[in-house]
């Protein structure tokens, strides 16, 4: 197959171009990067000639709710109109497990990609993932003041950025393809895990900083949701390997 993969230079996308190759499949790697724009459709049409399939990975770098959305739902409905004039048989859109229930800007804008996406003319699935192992070394360096780290308390079922990569491979892939008409797909890590739990873990291996505690920010409207676990999936998800502690073992942080 050829498929698309719409932000394929950010961090889940560079995984999805390297599964897709060493599957055999033809990639079309779709970013500003590569010189193809979403939000203004430059260069879009005549990227997905050919394409039989568009995996949509694509991020917006900045929380503001106003800002997210409009990236996302423009974005959605230009790959949705170029995707259909040239032929485009399925896509799928990478969202987060527990978007629905919580309140914060971004997640308020991926709830709204996911309408814009499954509205399209295209058929379209959408796959929600839990947090990415790799997700954890960001929030330490972004909570980092001085010896300390302070991070939400969160309860999450991490998950290696590569194997959700695999796993959105496997849908985009499969023989049988249809549109959604129920709950998304949801892909997570093997286990329940506590964020701050396993960013003490990732500070351990760097020596640095010193400590990590709990210290969610005063404005975020979604402090009990995420520490009662509105981020786990539900009892049909997917569940992949390694744990975090498994995947600290050998990555590069």
């Amino acid at each position: 197959m050829l498929i698309a993969v719409a932000g394929a230079s950010g961090r889940l996308g560079h995984h999805l171009v390297d599964v897709l190759q060493e599957r055999g499949h033809g990639v079309v790697p779709i970013s500003r990067t590569h010189g193809i724009d979403l939000t203004t459709a430059v260069g879009l049409e005549q990227a997905l000639t050919g394409v039989d399939a568009i995996i949509d990975a694509a991020t917006w770098p900045t929380p503001d709710r106003d800002a997210a959305t409009s990236f996302f739902t423009t974005a959605s409905r230009n790959l949705h109109d170029a995707g259909q004039a040239a032929g485009v048989r399925r896509m799928l859109v990478v969202s987060i497990v527990g978007v629905d229930r919580l309140k914060g800007d971004y997640q308020t804008a991926k709830v709204a990609h996911e309408r814009a996406a499954l509205a399209g003319p295209v058929p379209t699935r959408i796959v929600r993932a839990t947090q990415f192992h790799e997700f954890v070394g960001q929030l330490l360096d972004w909570g980092t003041q001085g010896e300390t780290a302070y991070l939400p308390d969160m309860r999450t079922q991490l998950v290696a950025a590569r194997n959700v990569a695999e796993t959105l491979v496997d849908v985009a892939t499969a023989p049988e393809f249809s549109q959604q008409d129920g709950p998304a797909l949801e892909v997570a890590g093997p286990r329940p895990e506590n964020l701050v739990d396993m960013a003490t873990l990732l500070a351990a291996r760097r020596g640095r900083p010193a400590k990590v505690e709990i210290g969610s920010h005063p404005a975020d409207p979604d402090v009990e949701a995420n520490a009662s676990g509105a981020l786990l999936p539900g009892p049909g998800a997917i569940l992949v390997g390694p744990t975090f502690e498994d995947w600290l073992e050998t990555a590069e942080v």
